[in-house]
């Protein structure tokens, strides 16, 4: 009778012990606490969504969260982009975060691809510039003065302007940039190519990750803008959604629709959670396409620089 033990496992040469294949206890409690971290996401996630798709009769049963569907009413959903006040905010949202993702990454794109060339004009003087800022905020009164010294108050302009650049971004796109052979760019000049057309035609097709990335960004940034409407935005037709969704969870404010009866409103909990949908959809449906330019675009740029 011949017994067959299991091998010992043996850790690959060269690597730490701490990387060598866990055992059935290390995967086991790995697989618990990734478990865990996705139910701790998943699972408010999918009670606000059932309770913005509840009836007030399902509500009131509850006592409040509703965590199993009892079938599905878009009452809440009908309200808001019924023409009323978010509608008017998502519309609003939607322009900045377009005009101002578009500004920004031109802004950046230009920035980082002059500080990326160890020739340019004041090379040293503007990184060093920049950078600076890492060490130095100007503060909340400064910057309330200059926005509203340069007239933008209750202005869209005021939630574009004073984000437009962030140095963070600037620095992990230049260190994409400087990772790209000066080889190129090199043969490039001797043909005859200008700066320009040598940013446009070689360095942005190769940095299609790193642009994705920092793009995206900017642009969960400008949609999720909410302190810069408080303090510069007064008109109630040119708030945000996320200044809307402040106002609706914390004021306590009813949607606006006009000729709507209370009795024939949907429960004002469906109504919250609905809005809680809408400002996080966009960002959640855009995500999965630019996640896997994450590793190339901000880590290895990152690293490298």
């Amino acid at each position: 009778m011949t017994t067959t033990t299991r091998p010992a496992r043996r850790r690959p040469p060269g690597r730490p012990a701490w990387e060598e294949d866990p055992g059935v206890a290390g995967r086991t409690a790995k697989g618990t606490v990734l478990t865990a971290v996705v139910l701790a996401v998943l699972v408010p996630l999918w009670v606000v969504l059932v309770t913005s798709l509840s009836s007030r009769e399902t509500i009131n049963a509850a006592g409040g969260l509703v965590v199993v569907p009892r079938g599905l009413d878009l009452s809440a959903y009908r309200i808001i982009f019924s023409g009323g006040q978010i509608s008017k905010a998502l519309l609003v949202s939607t322009l900045v975060t377009a005009a101002g993702t578009a500004f920004s990454l031109v802004l950046t794109v230009l920035a980082a691809y002059g500080l990326s060339r160890p020739g340019s004009l004041f090379h040293r003087g503007l990184l060093f510039y920049f950078l600076l800022s890492f060490l130095i905020y100007p503060g909340l009164v400064p910057s309330y003065l200059v926005v509203t010294g340069l007239g933008l108050k209750d202005s869209l302009w005021a939630l574009i302007l004073p984000g437009a650049v962030s140095v963070f971004n600037l620095v992990v796109v230049r260190a994409f940039f400087q990772n790209i052979p000066t080889e190129l760019m090199d043969s490039a000049r001797i043909d005859g190519a200008g700066e320009f057309r040598i940013l446009t035609r070689i360095v942005l097709p190769l940095s299609r990750a790193v642009v994705a990335v920092v793009g995206l960004f900017y642009a969960v940034g400008y949609w999720n803008i909410w302190f810069n409407a408080l303090l510069y935005i007064d008109d109630n037709e040119k708030f945000p959604i996320q200044r809307v969704l402040q106002s609706y969870i914390l004021a306590g404010q009813s949607p606006q629709n006009a000729g709507a009866a209370a009795a024939s409103l949907p429960p004002t909990l469906a109504i919250k959670m609905a809005v809680v949908v809408v400002t996080v959809a966009p960002i959640a449906l855009v995500y999965p396409f630019v996640q896997r330019h994450f590793t190339r675009g901000v880590i290895v740029g990152a690293v490298k620089g």
